[in-house]
């Protein structure tokens, strides 16, 4: 049986060579957050946060226990505006990014 690397091992490297890649993963699920897809977003952020800074130096910025960000980003979580949009502020803080909201006409 072939021996196969975990998701966030593959994610944690190709942020590491390629850092367009995290700030397009980091884009990714703030835009499916904004669209309304709450739980694909949430899935999305929480890949980009496992390969990044990780849950524990990400809940020691905030003042936020670990397991209570873990939760908030699992299947089942449902994050206040408040958190979300504290941990969207200190990962585009973290990526040297920031993301601006434009309109477009439909």
């Amino acid at each position: 049986m072939a021996l196969t690397r975990s998701f966030k091992d593959l994610v944690q490297n190709r942020i590491i060579s390629d850092p367009e890649f995290g700030t397009a993963l980091l884009r990714e699920g703030v835009e499916t957050l904004l669209s309304g897809d709450l739980d694909t977003g949430k899935a999305v952020l929480r890949d980009y946060i496992k390969a990044t800074i990780g849950f524990e130096k990400l809940g020691e910025a905030l003042g936020t226990q670990p397991k209570s960000l873990i939760r908030m980003f699992g299947p089942r979580g449902n994050p206040q505006a408040r958190n979300i949009f504290g941990v969207i502020g200190y990962l585009q803080k973290q990526a040297g990014v920031t993301f601006s909201v434009v309109t477009t006409a439909q």
